[in-house]
């Protein structure tokens, strides 16, 4: 039991240091004394309250904001009840502390270390368009794919440039100007953008853009534009392209598209000249039109800024202190050509409004959580794992003691034959439990050292995100730190893969050393090609350019093939690993196996477990990967990865042993593969996540999920499988090294 109580405390910990909890306070760039009211108000200490007075006023917040949703009350608006109800519903992701829970902001949580930009009157506040994304395809195109207004030629201001990495680069991400102007406080009508024509295929490519849901994102300040909705009490990041009626709404034959040309702006700021200086945004929401703008006589140029322009007359439904534009089903703008094939012509206008509000800077990311799940989720997942962990801790507990005090003393004191192999089988083959493997040693070296390079760069990427060396909000950030840590991981794959083959007693060297240095980066990069030329044909923004292939080329063979190469050269010219016993020169003969102890039964029966211990946690990774979903608590998948580990290490050293004492000293395949097999089911667990979670719409989105699927199963069938061998291997050892062997 002290085993498991060290994995308990061990987890625990881990949890402890993860996002909602051990967050850095996120300071304000003009110093301490900037700070918001609120901030200021948590910081005077006062008598504190007993238990029973916390019991009671938890009772109290529960009546009040009970009957505030029972009278009606949203949770997205920008009201201050609707943001004391939020906050209220979020309190669980605001606090830290293991013993004094402290409150804290999401944007602590989220953004720990980030500071509030102040923006002056008039100042020009930057806005950048995003990926036009879907969940009903995996085919995300850049916003200037579409036929919209140019992109502004002004430079992005230095301070909100960033470099693009590598992780962004095979995300499609790329920091674009949006065609809009938000200048400080400055509220606009109607404003005229830009004419575009529309025809042909591009229009026949439109509509199918509205038919699959593609959604527009663009950000302000940081911060993702939302939709809202205070009588359906939603929020949502992004707009929709446009919308589809069916005919039983329109009175035509067939399904009408129509398209949202006119966007109404909302940003809502708070102002306290006594705190800080300047304005803080601390919203920024939208509500698409689809209108059909009436044109006037004057010719006007196509896709060309007509704000910069200056041309703001001419059009009925949008001049100067006209009406704002409203979605009026008479005056939907349907995405069809005129009566003899000729393009349409599309007005693109928008509006803002600038709103004060009493919303701190640092509560504004809390309508982006509301209806996420609770933290209450991630801590069964973890109990549901350490339940595992226990109770395989105390079957591995039962086997060494058994093992080593009584089998083993018993064999030293010279049993019988007959008593020798009624009680303690496993014992008969310490002649052949260490002989090498016969069946291909090389790939089985190949496949432990690839899997230890990818375990160790997954580790130090969650350790690095813990202690905040990733900063969430450069995007692709995480990927770039994998790739990177998996190249520089390079040696680690080398010395493992070669200080294996060397036990072997295999002579080819340099085919180990160079298949370690090709093998999964070389079958990875592959399948990437193979799919980046069906991406590149659709014209996805996840197509990766010519440039990033030579640059992931260079950093696989200037970089990661040297590394393993340097490793394999140390674990070569490393000691031969020492065995207890002697190998026989005559191999035992290997009895008939029960089903339990042979594959593939023994296979898919070991997978579980380690599948089982992580499938819970994998539901919000697979929700974040492909439904755009938040995940910012890693230091729960640290503690999640910690019980993998565990769990892998101890169902391999329990079916070896039962694998043992059946006389089968054949283990080395079969240590790998039986924890190995946990990728297979996770490849099972992303095709029911595909039938009954995502809606894919084609054959290139469903082949693009199933591709990059397949290559997280493999690299974590990989590293599952290498915890089980190197367990499996140290067992072995343990074991028989107790044993007194003529």
């Amino acid at each position: 039991m002290t085993a498991a109580r060290f994995f308990i405390q061990v987890a625990l910990l881990l949890a402890l240091l993860s996002s909602p909890f051990n967050v850095v306070e996120a300071g304000d760039k003009k110093g301490d004394k900037k700070g918001d009211k609120k901030g200021d108000k948590r910081g005077l200490k006062g008598p504190k309250p007993n238990r029973k007075q916390r019991k009671a006023d938890a009772k109290d917040k529960a009546v009040k904001f009970a009957n505030m949703k029972a009278a009606g009350q949203d949770q997205v608006s920008m009201t201050k009840e609707a943001a004391e109800l939020r906050s209220y519903e979020l309190r669980k992701k605001k606090r830290k502390g293991l013993l004094k829970r402290k409150e804290a902001s999401l944007a602590q949580v989220l953004f720990p270390g980030a500071s509030p930009e102040e923006y002056s009157d008039r100042e020009p506040v930057p806005a950048f368009v995003e990926l036009v994304e879907s969940k009903k395809t995996q085919l995300p195109f850049e916003f200037y794919d579409l036929p919209t207004c140019p992109e502004p030629a002004e430079k992005i201001q230095k301070r909100f440039r960033q470099r693009r990495n590598m992780g962004s680069r095979l995300m499609g991400h790329k920091l674009q100007m949006a065609p809009y102007a938000f200048p400080t406080k400055v509220s606009k009508e109607c404003t005229p953008l830009c004419v575009v024509e529309v025809g042909g295929k591009k229009l026949r490519w439109l509509r199918k853009l509205v038919d699959r849901q593609y959604r527009v994102h663009l950000t302000v300040d940081q911060l993702p534009v939302l939709m809202r909705s205070k009588e359906l009490n939603y929020a949502v990041r992004g707009y929709p392209v446009g919308f589809k009626a069916p005919p039983s709404y329109t009175g035509l034959k067939e399904d009408e598209f129509y398209l949202y040309n006119h966007l109404k702006f909302t940003i809502t700021y708070r102002e306290e000249p006594s705190e800080f200086e300047g304005v803080r945004i601390t919203g920024f929401d939208v509500h698409p039109v689809s209108i059909t703008h009436q044109f006037g006589d004057e010719k006007i140029d196509l896709e060309t800024n007509l704000e910069a322009a200056n041309k703001k007359d001419g059009w009925s439904t949008c001049s100067p202190g006209g009406e704002s534009p409203v979605n009026e089903p008479e005056t939907y703008l349907a995405l069809r050509s005129g009566a003899t094939g000729e393009s349409m012509k599309i007005l693109y206008s928008y509006e803002v409004n600038w709103i004060d509000s009493d919303i701190p800077w640092a509560d504004r990311w809390d309508v982006y959580l509301v209806g996420s799940p609770d933290d209450e989720i991630h801590y069964f997942a973890i109990v549901n794992s350490l339940m595992i962990v226990i109770f395989l801790t105390g079957a591995v507990a039962t086997i060494m003691i058994r093992t080593l005090k009584k089998d083993i003393a018993g064999y030293n004191e010279m049993q019988t034959l007959e008593e020798a192999q009624e009680e303690t089988g496993w014992k008969l083959v310490h002649g052949d439990v260490f002989r090498p493997p016969q069946n291909y040693p090389m790939l089985l070296s190949v496949l432990v050292g690839t899997g230890a390079q990818i375990g160790s760069a997954f580790f130090i990427t969650l350790l690095a995100s813990m202690l905040r060396m990733l900063n969430p909000i450069k995007k692709g950030a995480a990927l770039s730190a994998v790739i990177f840590l998996y190249v520089l991981c390079g040696g680690v794959g080398g010395y493992v893969s070669s200080r294996l083959y060397k036990f072997c007693d295999a002579k080819s060297w340099k085919r180990c050393t160079i298949a370690t240095a090709i093998a999964f980066p070389g079958l990875i990069v592959s399948m990437i090609m193979v799919l980046n030329i069906f991406l590149t044909i659709v014209g996805a923004a996840t197509a990766v350019n010519f440039l990033t292939i030579i640059l992931v080329f260079l950093m696989w063979g200037c970089v990661s093939t040297p590394l393993v190469f340097v490793g394999s050269y140390f674990g070569y010219r490393a000691d031969k690993v020492e065995v207890p016993t002697k190998t026989n020169q005559i191999a035992r003969f290997v009895p008939e196996t029960p089903y339990y102890a042979a594959p593939p039964t023994s296979v898919l029966i070991a997978g579980l477990l380690p599948f089982g211990s992580v499938c819970i946690e994998l539901f919000f990774i697979m929700s974040a990967l492909w439904l755009h979903q938040l995940y910012y608590i890693m230091g729960f998948l640290m503690a999640v990865l910690m019980i993998l580990v565990a769990t892998c290490a101890q169902v391999s050293m329990v079916m070896c042993y039962l694998q043992l004492c059946v006389e089968d000293h054949r283990w080395w395949w079969k240590s790998f593969l039986n924890c190995a097999s946990a990728g297979f089911y996770l490849f099972l667990y992303s095709l029911w996540f595909l039938s009954s979670k995502l809606d894919l719409v084609g054959i290139l989105p469903v082949m693009v999920y199933l591709t990059y699927m397949s290559m997280i199963s493999i690299a974590f069938g990989l590293m599952c499988g290498t915890v089980g061998y190197l367990s499996c291997f140290w067992f072995t050892r343990k074991i028989y090294g107790a044993v007194k062997v003529d």
